[in-house]
């Protein structure tokens, strides 16, 4: 679970910037050791290229950085970061990214400074029995062990050989222990945290999530396929059921090159491709139902099944889940009922975290009486006149005491955040192509 996200001098955000996911109840008192740990919801709201996309980003940025950087850079190239580019200053400075977990009921602190060349410092620590302990720290190439850490000399031979421009985390992900062997119950903080880095995962599109309805031999295939048929019908979009084709069995070609030698494998590759497996959806009509394919449904309902899908694997693993503009082509009801399965202790009972970007300030307000967001979960970012972006949680600001509409005052701009908008430019832009249009007719 996430407890915070620290990071520095990442694309929009030229200074050091906390997204803090510990709650807070009152005026600004954190919560005691009984309460819950985090918030399992946060919204991100903002103007148009404030930087909410950029907050996620550095995110996942960190995330691509733990699962990737051991294989995804060559020798001599240099690592691809996008520090702040609108002063020299902000190239040349080192980015840094940290977070602070909670796994296994313990607190783990791991992050890392880069700049263009190589990774400058890296390191773990954890907080068995409330105490910090050291699991490594790195200084450029030089590593410094923990007292318990130190007795494994394999992972002094792993630092050894991790490159520059690859983190220690990803190299010992690598060749520790295999991806596909990551135990959930390793007590270990360096998988620990690799772990939560590699299910934590911005969304994939309709299309490959529907992917897992084709999967031969999967067990869970009807039950992914009621899930699917649960969601639409729920969201009323005309949907009643969902058609799977027909398993090819041995035709199919993915099941030969997993199966078979080199030569047939390139023997199938080079044979004419079979048409693609196709799921299609029956809709009600006038006189029974239609089948359509994926294609032929709406932005929203091909929205809904992305979300849909993405959110019941990350709520079956207990892990985090990261949506850029969560009411793109969304009912705001839909949003505010995929936000309430996070916040359900029944259809949440891992404790997964939704971390979302969103301009709909319908999501500051209230749906059946009940608040759609906690004001601890309400987080702003803004852009000032040089270009920098902030943020900064609806917590900083006191609540009326007769009584708060954050949706009304969120676009009254009492909490900054909003576009400022020159109704006469506007209007001036508008004029300027309209006479320009008369003049060329």
């Amino acid at each position: 679970m996430l407890l915070s996200f620290r990071f520095t001098n990442h694309r929009s955000f030229r200074d050091e910037h906390q997204l803090n996911l510990v709650p807070v109840y009152g005026d600004g008192v954190e919560a005691s050791e009984s309460a819950p740990q985090a918030v399992q919801v946060v919204g991100v709201f903002g103007a148009n290229a404030s930087g909410k996309s950029n907050c996620l980003g550095a995110l996942a940025f960190m995330r691509q950085m733990v699962v990737g950087s051991d294989r995804a850079v060559e020798p001599g190239e240099g690592l691809s970061r996008e520090p702040f580019r609108l002063d020299a200053d902000g190239v040349a400075r080192p980015s840094r990214y940290v977070v602070d977990l909670r796994l296994g009921g313990i607190r783990h602190t791991y992050g890392f400074t880069i700049d263009d060349e190589r990774v400058l410092e890296e390191w773990l620590f954890h907080y068995p029995l409330g105490r910090r302990r050291r699991v490594f720290e790195r200084d450029g190439d030089d590593f410094t062990w923990g007292e318990e850490t130190g007795r494994r000399s394999d992972l002094g031979q792993i630092a050894g050989i991790t490159a520059p421009t690859a983190l220690f985390l990803s190299t010992v992900a690598r060749f520790g222990h295999s991806r596909s062997e990551l135990n959930p119950t390793d007590p270990q903080p360096l998988h620990g945290i690799y772990r939560w880095f590699y299910l934590t995962s911005p969304r994939a599109d309709a299309t490959s999530g529907l992917s897992a309805l084709l999967e031969g031999g999967r067990a869970d295939v009807e039950q992914v396929r009621h899930l699917v048929v649960d969601l639409l019908r729920a969201a009323d979009v005309g949907i009643v059921g969902v058609v799977l084709p027909p398993d090819r069995g041995d035709d199919d070609v993915s099941w030969h090159l997993q199966r078979r030698g080199m030569r047939d494998r390139i023997n199938a590759a080079m044979s004419p491709a079979l048409p693609p497996r196709r799921i299609q959806f029956a809709h009600q009509g006038p006189h029974g139902t239609a089948l359509l394919d994926l294609h032929d449904q709406s932005t929203g309902t091909r929205q809904l099944l992305t979300l849909g899908l993405h959110a019941a694997e990350v709520l079956r693993t207990g892990a985090t889940m990261l949506i850029d503009e969560i009411d793109a082509s969304l009912h705001p009801i839909l949003t505010a009922k995929l936000i309430s399965l996070f916040r359900s202790t029944k259809a949440n009972p891992l404790g997964s975290q939704l971390i979302f970007t969103s301009h709909d300030a319908a999501l500051l307000g209230t749906l059946d009486a009940e608040e759609i967001l906690r004001r601890d979960e309400i987080w702003f970012v803004e852009k000032d006149d040089e270009g920098a972006s902030s943020l900064y949680p609806l917590t900083d600001f006191k609540p009326r005491k007769e009584g708060e509409n954050r949706q009304r005052r969120y676009l009254n701009g009492n909490y900054g955040a909003v576009p400022d908008l020159s109704t006469h430019l506007f209007e001036q832009a508008l004029a300027t192509r309209g006479g320009t249009d008369a003049e060329v007719g």
